[in-house]
């Protein structure tokens, strides 16, 4: 008889097989048929121990969509696949028109915002997969000068509050898409009325998982204006500017990822080494709270804090760079009463238990996320906490087999929530039953 970590490791790899496209994977066949940033670069840390070249080609088609800005944009549209099929479609972006300012590519059409800077991580692990392979393509030499581009472009045509830290200027940037954090300032933006738009999440997922209307309303009027000034990123321009924590912390994990990329290709990694103290510093100084024990956003315009906790303020564990009393803090954090992960709940939540606005089903409001929880046991074990991340990813692993690799979960059931088939889920898995059979 197979064992568990057996059938969990070939319904995995059916997922991805099912998902692949050729030369990218999408998220999910139903809700999301196109090419997603962050998706793909966690897709690809799952995909380097099934082949490291098809990894490789994940990363290389995400990044063949690039703007000459340097942004990565958090979609590369698929123009097989029919516009009704998702929205915000190709249609509603117009990248290649109303991005022309900002260098949109002619040849593909993408979305004109962007998504967390986990990709200079992700093509570091894919190349260690296979270095031999990884150097007979060129892989690291042709992707650094991509992948510096996108980090300049964070670090300073987003840096809107002039703080050292990049801002989002739309909530889907900061991959949680929905989240409590985003409610403040996002009530200072008039909602685009439901009427002018159509929306194709409902078709696919459960209404109660999914963000009400009056978020979207609000998400598409702020893409509209970012849109209709064409994509610009100068001062004062923006509606919506915050510097999000889990954001930042990918940003500076990847200057790490980018220094050790630099130094095997021979090039001098000193400026990113540079750069991941400088980023480390300011989310120190910027975004710590010391009362809440944990990372907060910071509302740029408002001049002022978020006073709410989420998951992407315990994400800074995954630096190395942190000052001991912090990262203590932060463990304590994760296992208290706001996230439970020392017993109330199953997984981390990507919300407050004890928040006003917790919602175990909706969308970013209180689920588990796979990829979030992913992180959070990379940086358990990175700051000592050997034991509890060894629970998390036994945790994780059975999750994600008996939800049929679900978008997210219930974190105190481990309930299946949106989508079944999700191939970050299913890539996350292959990469944590392969770090158990180290």
């Amino acid at each position: 008889m197979a064992s568990p970590s057996s059938i969990a490791y070939n319904n995995a790899r059916r997922v991805l097989s099912g998902n692949w496209t050729g030369c990218s994977t999408v998220p999910s066949r139903t809700l999301y048929p196109h090419q997603w940033s962050w998706d793909s670069g966690f897709v690809a840390i799952g995909l380097r121990h099934l082949s490291p070249v098809r990894a490789q080609s994940e990363l290389e088609s995400l990044l063949a969509a690039q703007w000459a800005d340097g942004r990565v944009p958090h979609i590369v549209f698929n123009p097989a696949v029919p516009l009704s099929a998702y929205f915000p479609s190709p249609d509603f972006w117009r990248s290649s028109l109303a991005g022309d300012r900002a260098g949109a590519p002619t040849a593909v059409e993408t979305s004109g915002i962007v998504q967390p800077p986990i990709h200079a991580v992700a093509a570091w692990l894919v190349h260690q997969a296979d270095p031999a392979a990884s150097e007979s393509r060129g892989f690291l030499a042709r992707l650094y000068p991509r992948l510096v581009a996108w980090q300049r472009y964070l670090t300073e045509r987003r840096d809107l509050g002039g703080r050292g830290l990049a801002s989002i200027v739309h909530p889907w940037e900061s991959g949680m898409d929905n989240s409590p954090c985003w409610d403040p300032p996002l009530s200072r933006i008039e909602p685009a009325a439901t009427a002018t738009f159509q929306r194709a999440d409902l078709d696919h997922g459960c209404a109660t998982d999914r963000p009400t209307d009056l978020d979207y309303g609000r998400y598409v009027r702020l893409a509209e204006r970012y849109r209709d000034d064409g994509y610009a990123d100068d001062a004062g321009r923006h509606r919506f500017a915050v510097e999000d924590p889990g954001f930042n912390a990918l940003l500076a994990a990847s200057e790490h990822a980018l220094a050790d990329i630099a130094a095997a290709i021979g090039a001098d990694p000193y400026d990113h080494q540079v750069r991941a103290e400088q980023l480390t510093t300011a989310l120190l100084k910027r975004l710590w709270s010391q009362d809440d024990g944990l990372f907060l956003c910071h509302d740029v315009l408002a001049g002022r804090t978020v006073r709410e906790r989420s998951a992407a303020g315990l994400l800074p564990l995954i630096l190395p760079g942190l000052p001991d009393e912090i990262a203590t803090a932060l463990l304590a954090t994760a296992a208290g009463e706001h996230f439970g992960l020392d017993g109330s709940v199953r997984l981390v939540p990507s919300y407050d238990l004890k928040g006003h606005a917790f919602d175990p089903c909706r969308y970013w409001r209180g689920p588990a996320w796979f990829n979030v929880n992913w992180l959070l046991e990379r940086g358990l074990r990175l700051h000592g906490a050997a034991d509890r991340a060894d629970a998390l990813r036994a945790t994780l692993l059975g999750a994600a087999a008996d939800s049929g690799f679900a978008e997210y979960v219930d974190p105190f059931t481990g309930q299946a929530r949106g989508s079944r088939d999700f191939s970050w889920t299913a890539a996350l898995t292959i990469d944590l039953l392969a770090e158990v059979d180290r």
